[in-house]
């Protein structure tokens, strides 16, 4: 049997609405960061720039926060870039995922490992 490992999907949510923020979202706002712009970042993870603008903007409505700031284009291109608050969830979800992540591995280690040797 070829060796398994633990993979999982994680996003909160609010009772009303599904996917507030999570993996997608956390790795379109590191793209920005790094890309610079919306329209690269949504190239580079191949999704719709049309998906990857409302799914940030369905964020910062229900999280209550601005995570981007916008400069319009023009002859020389338009930017996008992260403001400090969204730098703070960057980097607070960052950890919050790492830590979910070890738990995970542990209970696997502990409840599934054991059934496969």
């Amino acid at each position: 049997m070829k060796k398994l490992r633990v993979r999982f999907k994680l996003w909160l949510s609010t009772k009303n609405v599904e996917g507030v923020f999570g993996d997608g979202k956390w790795r379109l706002l590191r793209a920005i960061d790094s890309e610079g712009s919306l329209n690269a970042a949504s190239k580079t993870l191949r999704i719709s720039y049309r998906k990857a603008w409302g799914d940030l903007s369905k964020a910062e409505a229900c999280l209550n926060v601005t995570l981007l700031e916008r400069h319009r284009g023009g002859r020389m291109g338009g930017a996008t870039c992260l403001t400090k608050q969204g730098k703070e969830w960057v980097k607070a979800y960052g950890k919050f995922h790492s830590e979910i992540e070890k738990a995970t591995e542990k209970a696997y280690e502990k409840h599934i490992q054991e059934l496969l040797r």
